[in-house]
């Protein structure tokens, strides 16, 4: 399995990027929204958020718009996607979907954002993950066999380990595709709808 580039890496900025992507947020209402969404994996908060603004804005994917004034609140820039930063959303998403990585928190990214995705992308990028995993569990099923005859197995456990967990993703990768094709999986038309909390009675 590959490492993923250190812009890829980078989940402060990929999560402004689908923020942004509903529409224009000034930075502490992205920082809001990531409390209440419990997006853990973004820390730093919220001094990682203006620094990711910064270079989203430098690199051109974001850009600022008016300034507004609520109340007596100090002045607050919101911010929007251009076409660019559209198009660096999807395909950064697309990698962290199709590209195993041993930071499994990036994955946990973005399948936060998957909706982000066109089903068609999405589709093809979990197919892609699903035959990265067959690969390297049968690699490591081979080798354990020939282990396990010249070693004890308190020295293979963290490779039995390893196989466990790469056999499992790939079980459910492959169930999340399934409920893809099926339609089991809803896919909102507006990407609004992904941040938005459903009303209890």
């Amino acid at each position: 399995m590959t490492t993923l580039p250190r812009t890829d890496r980078d989940l402060v900025g990929l999560t402004v990027l689908a923020l942004l992507s509903q529409g224009e947020r000034h930075v502490y209402d992205m920082h809001r929204q990531i409390v209440d969404t419990h997006k853990d994996f973004v820390t730093g908060l919220p001094r990682s958020m203006y620094h990711a603004v910064e270079r989203l804005t430098r690199d051109g994917l974001v850009v600022a718009a008016d300034t507004s004034r609520e109340g007596n609140r100090p002045e607050r820039t919101p911010y929007r996607l251009t076409d660019d930063g559209r198009s660096e959303l999807r395909a950064r998403t697309r990698r962290l979907i199709a590209t195993p990585d041993p930071d499994t928190t990036l994955f946990t990214a973005a399948l936060s954002f998957l909706g982000c995705l066109p089903v068609a992308d999405a589709r093809e990028a979990l197919r892609s993950r699903a035959s990265t995993l067959t690969a390297a569990a049968a690699g490591m099923g081979s080798q354990l066999p020939d282990l396990q005859a010249r070693l004890p197995r308190l020295l293979l456990v963290e490779l039995e380990y390893e196989l466990a967990r790469v056999t499992a993703e790939r079980d459910w990768v492959r169930a999340l595709l399934a409920d893809l094709d099926s339609g089991a999986l809803d896919w909102p038309d507006d990407l609004s709808r992904l941040f938005t909390h459903r009303e209890t009675d």
